[in-house]
């Protein structure tokens, strides 16, 4: 607040997590809220908030959590500083290190030890800051990675640091904080049907499609599904736990409710609540 009232400007401290996008609810008010913050001209210092943050909800570093927020306020660039001026082919300063200028796809680094180009300082160092481009590049927007010293220069737009274009397709804000930000504390495996109906037909997951269950889990914590081959293909916010899915599964909701009640009549993962990774 000291330093930016030199220059008239009003900040406001924002604490989130994790829990607070991937409930809908939550999502819409803390959108209203940035919203508001930026058309009052107030300046938002965002970081987690630590003391209510669980293992299953937590953003794990700021780089991250930049990348979600840039997509929540639908930023024109997300900017990353470090201490290193830009992503290097090799660790910066050792024979043969070239600047990496651009990335058009994570692909592209797959021959670069990016764990051995990090900066001295913060916790996640290089790794964390190409993942957070990745996720920006995955909401449609442009990254630019470079050292504080030469934040003018790339605000400016000058051919500084590397740049991290935008990936053709986005996805939505909650969608992206479902993949990125939750730490699954189970998965549920599906048969071929419900991938299908997952990801060609953007259907709910329902007991019908489910073939077994892993980990502890309540209603309400962040799950993988897992395709038949094993992959990971979703993941979602479940309405049942861990106990009460394996007596479900492979059944109709219709089927449930009449048994059971009409509380059964109502999807594992509702569509709303699932991102496909």
């Amino acid at each position: 607040e000291t330093a930016m009232s030199a220059y008239g400007l009003v900040t406001a401290q924002v604490l989130l997590t994790a829990h607070d996008v991937a409930i809908r609810s939550h999502y819409r008010t803390v959108r209203a809220t940035f919203d508001s913050l930026l058309s009052l001209g107030a300046v938002p210092i965002i970081n987690e908030n630590d003391a209510v943050a669980t293992s299953e909800f937590s953003l794990g570093d700021n780089d991250r959590l930049a990348a979600l927020v840039a997509h929540l306020v639908t930023a024109d660039v997300l900017v990353l500083l470090t201490d290193v001026d830009a992503l290097y082919t090799a660790k910066p300063g050792t024979p043969g290190a070239e600047r990496v200028a651009e990335v058009g796809d994570p692909a592209e680094l797959a021959s670069i030890s990016i764990g051995g180009t990090g900066s001295a300082v913060g916790s996640g160092g290089m790794t964390t800051k190409v993942e957070a481009a990745t996720i920006a590049g995955a909401a449609g927007i442009p990254t630019v990675l470079t050292s504080a010293d030469n934040v003018t220069a790339a605000l400016a737009g000058e051919d500084v640091g590397t740049a991290f274009r935008p990936q053709r397709r986005s996805r939505g804000s909650r969608a992206l904080w479902l993949a990125h930000a939750t730490t699954p504390r189970g998965s549920v495996q599906i048969d071929e049907g419900a991938v299908t109906a997952l990801r060609e037909r953007g259907r709910s997951l329902l007991p019908a499609g489910i073939t077994g269950v892993t980990g502890s889990f309540v209603d309400g914590d962040p799950v993988d599904v897992v395709g038949p081959d094993g992959a990971v293909i979703a993941r979602g916010l479940v309405n049942y736990t861990s106990g009460e899915l394996p007596h479900l599964m492979g059944r109709s909701t219709k089927d449930l409710a009449k048994e059971i009640g009409p509380q059964y009549e109502r999807e594992v993962i509702h569509r709303d609540h699932l991102a496909l990774l």
